[in-house]
């Protein structure tokens, strides 16, 4: 199947703003790109693009001052099918793990391990390990949490979450991945385009975020927010957290004045 995806963003600043924006498909999915990306600016801008730590492609530029839009258009080609499940997976002990996992057991900026350790243990403990125990965690953060836009909330961590048991796919993504790594099951962030492929149309567009969890020598998906598979999840970025890959982070204040996603499947002929 073939995915047309992007986003128009319009944004002002009383000064020239430099900023870094993570909304570009992850390097892993380029090669099924079917045409050129269209990325626009209005004024046009210089723009470079770069790789930072966690392989993440960003593009970075200075938005000038006044109404600013930058926008981003693609289309690729998915299998169609929906997130692979695997419940054969098992976990694989601390000592065993590849190095690079481990920089996803530790707590984050919005992931509070040492909080959640034992509310983790009490409710996971004797659940048994490997994929179930990682749905165990995801059912029970998708009835913990009531999704709600206007609920939305940049700096709320995952132990507030739990505490406040509301907030958006963000939260449910910090939440999941934080009760994980307490597990001692690695488990990363992602965010990226999920449209509404083979569901009930959910109302406008938007980015998601789910996590990746790493069991049986792989990584694996898990979306706490939606709770089911789901067809043509298309990564932007992985990290630790949401603080590892803002969507736009700005060096100066902005205002956000619009803002458009889309992530629809188009049929060829």
């Amino acid at each position: 199947m073939l995915i047309r995806f992007g986003h128009e963003f319009t944004i002002t600043c009383d000064q020239p703003t430099p900023m870094v924006c993570l909304v570009s498909p992850h390097i892993e999915r380029h090669a099924d790109l079917v045409a050129p990306e269209v990325q626009l600016t209005n004024p046009q801008v210089p723009m470079h693009s770069y790789f930072d730590l966690f392989g993440n492609l960003c593009r970075r530029f200075v938005a000038p001052a006044g109404d600013f839009m930058f926008s981003y258009d693609a289309t690729l080609r998915d299998s169609g099918q929906p997130d692979v499940y695997a419940p054969e997976a098992n976990e694989i002990p601390i000592a065993a793990l590849p190095d690079e996992t481990l920089l996803y057991l530790m707590g984050s900026r919005y992931c509070e391990t040492d909080r959640m350790s034992q509310i983790a243990w009490d409710l996971f403990g004797n659940v048994t390990p490997g994929w179930g125990r990682v749905q165990a965690i995801c059912d029970y953060v998708h009835n913990h949490i009531t999704f709600n836009y206007m609920d939305a909330r940049s700096t709320r961590t995952a132990y507030e979450a739990w505490q406040e048991r509301k907030g958006v796919c963000r939260d449910f993504a910090h939440l999941s991945v934080t009760l994980c790594r307490a597990m001692n099951i690695p488990a990363r962030y992602v965010n990226g385009y999920l449209g509404d492929i083979g569901v009930p149309p959910a109302g406008a567009g938007d980015f998601a975020a789910w996590m990746e969890v790493y069991l049986g020598g792989r990584w694996w998906t898990f979306d706490a927010r939606n709770n089911i598979p789901r067809i043509g999840r298309i990564v932007v970025a992985r990290g630790r957290d949401a603080a590892d890959v803002p969507l736009l982070n700005s060096f100066g204040p902005h205002i956000l004045k619009d803002f458009k996603v889309w992530t629809d499947e188009v049929w060829e002929g």
